[in-house]
């Protein structure tokens, strides 16, 4: 079994969003523990474990740096180094989320650009890609048969995946795709409602290490670390 590892922004564990979108999951990342979700007016008759299957076994996160297998010339200790000192270039800023469609899933999105977000999600890939082995051929075959444009094939065979730099997107997953636009939109409404408190700024002053022992496996913290970058 090979484990793959991750850079993800997720909130620290007493956080309230962090808890309350844990709860909605079903899993803590942290802890690993399962939970049972919350109750939620209007989701009467639909399979939440279904609807939440992917995004429970990733943990609440947003991807910065995608799941990667470490190269053969390197180690978890020295990941670890790295991405310690990488969290000491940032300072934590703020920004604005909501809750929102992106295409058919539904997730945590900025309600607006974040050039710090970008940028440290920048760093995240560059700075930390002498640490990934290369794209086994079932990866690569994956990804080039789903279709994807050139560009995205040059950034997906030089750095691991390929919606990177300008195809960025920040989210914070909750659900698996809706294709059926009115099912859709009947969960948007609930779960904008259910994390109305946590619409509007939001502090980002973590980063974490995400580890997945094998491929069937959840992925738990590894480590969490603050951002202590000098202030622009």
């Amino acid at each position: 079994m090979i484990p793959r590892y991750a850079i993800y922004y997720a909130p620290r564990e007493v956080h309230p969003l962090s808890q309350m979108a844990s709860a909605w999951l079903g899993r803590d990342a942290f802890t690993n523990q399962s939970f049972e979700r919350p109750v939620l007016p209007g989701l009467e008759g639909i399979n939440l474990d279904q609807l939440t299957q992917d995004a429970r076994q990733y943990g609440f996160h947003a991807t910065l740096k995608a799941p990667f297998e470490l190269h053969p010339e390197q180690d978890e200790v020295g990941l670890l180094l790295a991405f310690k000192a990488l969290t000491t270039r940032h300072a934590p800023f703020q920004a604005d989320i909501q809750v929102a469609a992106l295409g058919p899933f539904l997730a945590f999105v900025l309600a607006m650009d974040s050039p710090q977000m970008q940028a440290l999600h920048t760093d995240c890939v560059v700075a930390l890609d002498g640490f990934r082995a290369p794209l086994s051929d079932f990866d690569l075959n994956r990804r080039l048969h789903a279709g994807i444009s050139p560009r995205h094939e040059s950034q997906l065979r030089e750095f691991g995946y390929p919606y990177i730099f300008d195809d960025f997107r920040f989210h914070m997953t909750l659900t698996e795709r809706i294709p059926d636009q009115a099912r859709r939109v009947q969960v948007l409404a609930v779960l904008q409602d259910h994390f109305q408190a946590f619409a509007g700024p939001h502090k980002f002053e973590t980063l974490a290490v995400f580890k997945q022992g094998a491929r069937d496996e959840p992925f738990t913290i590894l480590d969490l670390q603050s951002l202590t970058g000098p202030s622009l």
